[in-house]
């Protein structure tokens, strides 16, 4: 509600950017409430957003905007549908107030699952609240409440993870699937699956060597490899699917729209070199590829995405942005591996005398952090070298539940605003709450991200900066996403 609100002010205050962004052309609000709607939701409907929006109300019209995925522009056309709206609205009004609505909800869930998955994870149910209070005023905020896909792939990547830390398989196959058919990165959550069937059978066969015994672990050993790579191939079907997709949309014969193009449009697309599916001309390079992949092509010809590309000294200032979050991500990793250098020189595979005795570390050093800091760290490695880098901070904000975890490792470690004498963590003695896990949010006393704002200056500065970071982001993005000015 406070994004919702923020966001509309800064937007009436603060005159819009003229930045060289898609914006499609479209009609003058034909009434009171579209005119209403758009200075007071307008600013969700910035950047990215605008290609969702577009592609909610006319679908896949533009060769570029393939490079958005089809869940969320299908959920916002659904939504908008569906609702009973009281008040007659263009198409635009009703998909913005969809996706205002929309992804209030998906980010409350999200927040929802990252507290199931780090209590599953980190085994420290405060630590895990603390993650998900951090996740709550994320420095990618303005993307999960804004027409972005962020919020419904946090959800459905947290939930995903989740489920499969509680032996649901399939069910978190199926998230993950989904959540590759929001956003191309979702791929790469395949990974998990390859490595929670490769840690299961490396367990087994530290378990015992007799004959009948290997005979059994070879049969698990087929059946682990056909389901896992069964898993990864649904997890790559819907990225598969619309690729296909696109190549009968644009390289196909006789690919007409059935659908009238209006006028403006078409005048758009030919003073930026946009190509339009069903409009006659030479077929696009990659529809000769021998694996036509939109994508990939999209990424390099419109946006110049590539390896080593954003090394430019023009692009400083977007270093500077992605600055804060490198360095987290960064120091998230090499602190894991200080700890656990044998955890992660083996990977994870073998056991250790602590597991075997159910007395392993919890918390963010816990052997089962493993797989998500490797995760986050080569998005954080592939964001930084292939892609534009101030997206980085949304990217990871998003993906990976290390950018909270950490955080709140590092706060009730170092915090002494969050110590008590009860004992969350054995090990350490520390606590950052003396109540009970179920008096979370019953009150602002309650709240720890609270009470250490109304203790601001009593905080250590690694605390102020952790959480000037994370505010100081949240509020610059809904000052400057929402009036077209640069923005990670």
């Amino acid at each position: 509600a406070l994004c919702v609100v923020l966001q509309a002010v800064f937007n009436l205050l603060i005159p819009d950017h003229a930045a060289d962004a898609f914006s499609p052309p479209r009609p003058e609000p034909r009434g009171r409430w579209d005119a209403l709607l758009e200075r007071l939701l307008g600013g969700l409907g910035r950047w990215d957003a605008e290609h969702f929006l577009f592609i909610a109300e006319r679908g896949y019209l533009l060769e570029h905007n393939c490079a958005f995925l089809p869940l969320f522009p299908l959920s916002l056309r659904a939504v908008g549908a569906l609702l009973p709206w009281p008040l007659e609205l263009q198409p635009r009004s009703r998909l913005l107030l969809s996706a205002a609505l929309l992804n209030a909800l998906l980010s409350a869930l999200a927040a929802a699952a990252l507290l199931g998955l780090g209590r599953a994870v980190l085994r420290q149910r405060r630590q895990a609240f603390l993650a998900a209070l951090l996740f709550s005023v994320s420095p990618a905020g303005v993307f999960m409440a804004a027409a972005y896909s962020e919020s419904v792939f946090a959800l459905l990547a947290f939930s995903a993870m989740w489920q499969l830390e509680q032996g649901h398989s399939w069910l978190s196959g199926l998230l993950f699937s989904l959540a590759s058919g929001a956003r191309a990165n979702g791929l790469v959550n395949a990974g998990f699956f390859l490595y929670s069937r490769g840690k299961r059978f490396a367990l087994q066969l530290q378990v015992g060597s007799t004959s009948r015994r290997k005979l059994l672990l070879w049969k698990r050993v087929l059946s682990l490899a056909s389901s896992a790579l069964l898993m990864c191939a649904g997890i790559f079907l819907p990225f598969a699917l619309f690729q296909y997709y696109a190549y009968v949309r644009f390289c196909g014969a006789g690919s007409g729209l059935g659908q009238a193009i209006p006028e403006p449009l078409l005048q758009l697309a030919r003073d930026k070199g946009y190509r339009v599916a069903g409009v006659g001309g030479d077929k696009p390079p990659w529809c000769s590829q021998r694996f036509p992949v939109v994508y990939s092509y999209i990424q390099d010809t419109y946006w110049n995405v590539g390896f080593l590309r954003y090394f430019e000294l023009r692009q400083i200032p977007n270093f500077l942005l992605a600055l804060p979050v490198t360095l987290l991500g960064s120091w998230a990793a090499w602190t894991y591996v200080r700890t656990n250098p044998r955890h992660c020189l083996t990977l994870g595979l073998e056991r250790t005398k602590s597991e075997e005795r159910g007395k392993a570390r919890d918390g963010f050093c816990g052997p089962a952090v493993f797989v998500y800091v490797v995760h986050a760290t080569a998005l954080l490695v592939f964001g930084f070298f292939c892609m534009h880098v101030q997206v980085l901070t949304r990217f990871l904000g998003c993906s990976s539940p290390i950018l909270y975890w950490f955080p709140a490792h590092l706060l009730q470690e170092h915090e002494p605003l969050l110590w008590s004498t009860g004992t969350d963590n054995p090990t350490s003695g520390k606590s950052f709450m003396g109540k009970s896990p179920s008096s979370c949010g019953e009150g602002s006393s309650d709240n720890p991200i609270v009470r250490l704002l109304l203790n601001w200056r009593l905080m250590t500065p690694l605390s102020k900066s952790i959480l000037g970071f994370f505010l100081g982001y949240w509020l610059l993005g809904l000052i400057l996403h929402c009036n077209f000015l640069p923005w990670t």
